[in-house]
């Protein structure tokens, strides 16, 4: 039988993990209604578009006709099994799992149309998508999965995620004007911009890095976690414990630093505390990255 304190810590592991994976679902299944919300209460009504896989959905379904639920899932299997190879099987779980909840919303949920003026639609439908894949992307999901086919793009070229981002949506919105009209396509490209600055607002920025400075009495587990099991190169500071609960302290201690993408920031946060409950992590954007080690590793 393991010592008390062992068994002592795994109980307080599953209740951190538990508790995470509660949070995870209330922010994806917010995210679902949300982005349900904006569609059928704001962009459907009005046949207005949006960008990424839901304006690709959303073009589709103009041209053939189909069900935007069913284009919602077709279009974006190819993304998920992208992140399932670039990120984790959990993240592509919470994906999928994501974008099957949002078609069955728009399937079986009534949401009332709140109006009919043009520039209200592009911009509140716009809003209330944006929340719903930012509020997904805190549950460690994604509701649109062009995002990560732009993670992979920027890790095999010169470009950035917002650059790749952006060129999609110009070929999404220059077939909606040839196809559609050109005002639909402006408009188009209003809600993409109020979704994108509310997703902004809702994770951690539009920049493509995070970076995560870790101080914790469990840094050597970490460090092991990070490197063997995460494959990410990391730095570690020496330092100095400046005040604890019972007073002033001399301590040392290793403070770790790593630098992620955005998208993988959740995982991180879970392995972490897992480990160490009360790890102080200190989350910073980070615009641009040269040389070091940002990209996964591989892991022999």
């Amino acid at each position: 039988m393991p010592p008390r304190s062992l068994r002592i810590r795994r109980l307080r592991s599953r209740s951190t993990v538990w508790k995470q994976a509660s949070k995870d679902i209330v922010y994806i299944v917010a995210g679902i209604f949300s982005a349900g919300f904006g569609l059928k209460g704001f962009l459907l009504p009005g046949r207005f578009l949006d960008g990424g896989a839901t304006g690709i959905s959303l073009l589709l379904r103009f041209i053939t006709g189909y069900p935007l639920s069913v284009l919602l899932v077709l279009v974006n299997v190819p993304f998920i099994l992208m992140g399932y190879r670039q990120f984790s099987r959990n993240f592509a779980l919470k994906s999928i799992l994501g974008i099957i909840g949002l078609a069955i919303c728009l399937e079986t949920v009534h949401f009332p149309v709140i109006t009919q003026d043009k520039l209200l639609i592009a911009v509140f439908g716009g809003f209330f998508i944006g929340a719903g894949t930012g509020l997904a992307m805190r549950g460690g999901g994604v509701l649109d999965g062009t995002e990560i086919l732009s993670v992979f793009l920027s890790r095999h070229s010169a470009f950035t995620v917002g650059d790749i981002i952006a060129a999609l949506n110009v070929c999404i919105f220059s077939v909606a004007a040839f196809v559609i009209n050109v005002e639909t396509a402006l408009y188009a490209m209003l809600t993409y911009l109020s979704a994108s600055k509310t997703v902004e607002y809702l994770v951690y920025g539009i920049e493509e890095y995070v970076g995560l400075m870790i101080i914790s009495d469990e840094s050597e587990l970490i460090r092991r976690i990070l490197i063997h099991k995460l494959g990410k190169g990391i730095t570690i500071y020496k330092g100095r414990k400046g005040m604890t609960r019972s007073g002033h302290s001399t301590q040392e201690i290793d403070i770790i630093y790593t630098v992620v993408t955005r998208l993988e920031v959740q995982r991180l946060h879970q392995e972490i505390l897992q480990i160490d409950e009360k790890a102080f992590i200190v989350q910073t954007p980070v615009i641009d990255t040269r040389g070091g080690m940002i990209r996964r590793r591989p892991l022999h």
